[in-house]
């Protein structure tokens, strides 16, 4: 593993001369934390700034932080082309034909010579299929394709899902919220409606108010009911009727029912729902790169997509406790259309928010455009770092030049100096401007690990494997029955004190059958002192009914998930009883059974946390394994961001203190030499940065520390040796030298057992086990129940 790896920094590329047009040996590396405030890039077609955005992409699942990824031009699929094994038969499926004809070569021919580039291209950059490897074992590259069933589908517009407690409860937020959903709806359906004149928008906003302020979601079919049938009756202080009369209401309920009719938009309504959690991480809390490819959406469909994606980040983002280390990457490939300086589409508040509110939550922004002038920014001042590759005209130097004059910076902006390095970028080569930095530097982007296919077909994205949804089915339909026998009695006949209980049906089919089970509702509070743990637990138990002596055994129940409110009085209508056994007759059997009951789970039914031996943390009641891990590798990255920051500031006076050693001795050489001149004074302070560049992950850091500290010394004695009376300089310089590798080496060391000490991603929990007290146990109901099956 590469130092940097290790330190929570991104691996960006190598520092590059543009006076001589030479690629340097040090290394730009930029810290993850820093992302927090935002990234833009901005590059016309060609500079290479889709390859700048991926390794950015690669680098942070690499630390293991999850990235959603919108994706208007169809490029970054690419991330899911990997091949550690740098094999030809890997690149055979994905390679350009035609590029391959044009050459005069084979197929075949053709994958061996992509595949020698990539391996040549990689290690000019230090990286192998090693690194390859690690980056497919860090994170699952998933393609989601919203409209169309190539990659995984999206259902938007299956339910308007509604904003969480916390966005509720901030009236701007949830304002912005209801403005910016009902805009994009009504922009899939040509509508612009305006905020405070379109009827059409204050109706949708009217009716999604209704239903959110009670926490329901609102499918589009109850959407387009509502608006014929509002649940209102006076809009403002108008009768509905003269605000929006029954005969307009029809017309535009048409124009919804159109859409959801349409076959084209059927694809919309299914696939994976619209849920942030799980684009993050899989189901073991593994990080997700999810790319949302939209390419082939219409421009309509694009700006309601992307609209209602920033929507559900939000909400996922004002749910999260505040940070200051990265949590999660929003990355955008086009921002063009979407945030621009005077229009106003539905995308424009969401990354306005965004733009502001994101970091408190460890949230960054990665937005990229080829279109300087079409950018509102005033909003992108937000962004503390500005990535800018070679531009088309001078109208987008010009406009750029102007909205970098405008960000805030402790550092004077030198108009002339910044488009002097902007008007020399190559391919591949950006400026980078950072708040955290104190001067811009120039460098080359690193080779990306992903194989650059290009825009990738509905075909090939259709070939790339696909996750593994979970499909949750009803606890009902997957519980054990006995063979199905029925009765047509309406209902046993049993005494009135028995309680009997129906679970609720899903199915539609009129064949149902009600089979009898003995039912057993436990609520059991767990205590520990030690684990500060004080949480009270509901369990519902299910067992078929035994010949024999043990008529109920509860330790062949069935754990299901059906609270004690969602049981029935009554079953559905039609349906037929089966026989029930003598046993669930007799009412002293239940007072035995809850007896048996309350001893299984005081025996048997323990509640089980995780632990974390390397961060000492105990999972909370209710996260299970995938949240406890989620939690756990953030807490894991805050911790390690903040010793490294501890580290830095203790080591900090040591290195000052040889640098100021290192400025003493210069001066006393330059008392007796006349070619004392500048590039002394550059080598001097070269010497006490290297240790920071190497170890702390700046901006700059040489392949390796010794070389690095090496150098600078050898550049400093070169430089002295001009003058005269230097051998006192020069037994400080070696005395220096010997102290920094001293400290390199002290500062590597405790660097390896930060990283150690919070490399979580494989870890495996120890196990802790809480059982309850009998007093601790209580059964609400011991019951008969009727479960349904069908015949």
């Amino acid at each position: 593993m590469q130092d940097f790896e290790k330190l929570g920094v991104f691996y960006l590329g190598k520092q590059y001369d543009l006076e001589a047009k030479k690629l340097e040996d040090d290394l730009v590396l930029y810290k993850s934390k820093d992302l927090t405030t935002h990234a833009m890039i901005i590059g016309m077609t060609g500079s290479g700034k889709t390859g700048l955005g991926m390794s950015m992409i690669e680098e942070a699942a690499l630390d293991h932080i999850p990235v959603i990824a919108i994706d208007p031009k169809g490029d970054l699929a690419n991330l899911a082309l990997t091949f550690p094994n740098l094999s030809s038969s890997d690149f055979l499926p994905w390679i350009n034909l035609s590029e391959a004809q044009n050459k005069g070569l084979s197929a075949e021919e053709y994958a061996q010579a992509q595949a020698d580039l990539w391996r040549k291209g990689l290690s000019s950059w230090g990286q192998d299929g090693q690194r390859i490897q690690k980056f497919k074992d860090s994170a699952d590259v998933v393609v989601y394709t919203p409209g169309s069933s190539a990659g995984v589908g999206i259902s938007v517009l299956k339910s308007f899902h509604a904003p969480s407690l916390q966005v509720r409860e901030d009236h701007d937020a949830y304002k912005d919220r209801i403005d910016v959903t009902a805009n994009s709806l009504l922009a899939l359906i040509g509508i612009n409606g305006n905020t405070f004149t379109s009827r059409e928008h204050i109706l949708i906003s009217s009716i999604l108010e209704h239903h959110w302020n009670h926490g329901n979601d609102v499918t589009l079919t109850e959407l387009i009911h509502s608006v014929q049938t509002p649940p209102m009756k006076q809009v403002g202080v108008l009768d509905l009727e003269s605000f929006y009369p029954s005969k307009d209401r029809f017309t535009l309920a048409m124009q919804l029912n159109n859409l959801l009719a349409s076959p084209s938009f059927k694809s919309w309504l299914e696939g994976a729902p619209l849920d942030i959690n799980r684009f993050l991480h899989n189901e073991t809390g593994k990080p997700c790169v999810s790319i949302f490819s939209i390419a082939h959406c219409s421009d309509s469909e694009r700006m309601f997509f992307v609209t209602m994606l920033l929507n559900e980040v939000i909400s996922w983002m004002r749910s999260q406790p505040g940070t200051g280390s990265l949590r999660a990457v929003l990355y955008m490939d086009e921002l063009f259309g979407y945030l621009p300086p005077t229009a106003n589409p539905p995308s424009k508040q969401p990354f306005l928010t965004l733009l502001k509110q994101a970091r408190a939550y460890g949230l960054g922004l990665i937005l990229s455009t080829q279109n300087p002038v079409d950018l509102d920014y005033k909003a992108l001042s937000n962004a503390g770092t500005w990535f800018i590759g070679r531009l088309q005209t001078q109208r987008d130097k010009e406009r750029l030049l102007a909205g970098l004059e405008g960000l805030s910076s402790s550092e004077p902006f030198d108009r002339r100096k910044t488009e002097q390095m902007i008007a020399g970028l190559g391919q591949r080569i950006f400026y980078l401007h950072s708040v955290h930095d104190s001067q811009p530097l120039i460098f080359s982007t690193r080779w990306v690990l992903s194989y650059l296919a290009g825009p990738l077909t509905r075909d090939q994205i259709a070939s790339l494997p696909k996750p593994t949804m979970s499909s949750k089915q009803s606890d009902v339909q997957q519980i054990e029955k006995p063979s199905v026998t029925t009765s047509s009695a309406p209902q046993p006949m049993l005494s009135n004190q028995i309680p009997q209980v129906f679970l609720p049906s899903t199915s539609t089919n009129a064949n149902i059958v009600y089979q009898p089970y003995a039912l057993g509702v436990v609520e059991v509070f767990y205590q520990s002192a030690k684990h500060k743990v004080a949480t009270t637990k509901s369990y519902t138990f299910l067992s078929q009914f035994h010949d024999g002596i043990v008529s109920v055994d509860w330790s062949d129940a069935q754990l299901i998930e059906v609270q004690l409110k969602n049981l029935k009085k009554v079953g559905q209508s039609g349906a037929k009883l089966a026989p029930y056994p003598s046993v669930a007759a007799d009412i002293r059997n239940y007072e035995t059974w809850k007896k048996q009951l309350n001893q299984y789970v005081r025996t048997s039914v323990g509640l089980t946390l995780l632990y974390s031996s390397k961060l000492k943390l105990v999972s909370t009641a209710e996260e299970n394994e995938r949240e406890f891990r989620i939690r756990l590798q953030h807490e894991a990255h805050e911790q390690r961001d903040q010793a490294l920051d501890d580290l830095k500031k203790k080591y900090a006076a040591r290195v000052n203190t040889l640098e100021d050693r290192l400025r003493r001795a210069q001066q006393a050489v330059e008392k007796q030499s006349t070619l004392a001149n500048q590039k002394k004074m550059d080598a001097m302070v070269s010497t006490g940065t290297a240790i920071f560049s190497a170890l702390f992950g700046s901006k700059k850091i040489s392949t390796t520390s010794i070389s690095r500290v090496g150098s600078a010394m050898k550049s400093s004695s070169k430089a002295l040796k001009s003058g005269q009376g230097i051998e006192q300089a020069q037994e400080t310089l070696r005395s220096v030298e010997s102290q920094l590798e001293a400290l390199r080496l002290e500062l590597e060391n405790q660097s390896d057992q930060i990283f150690d000490r919070f490399n979580v991603s494989d870890e495996v929990f120890e196990k802790i086990d809480i059982r309850a007290t009998s007093t601790n146990i209580s059964i609400p109901l011991c019951a008969l129940a009727w479960v349904p099956d069908t015949v």
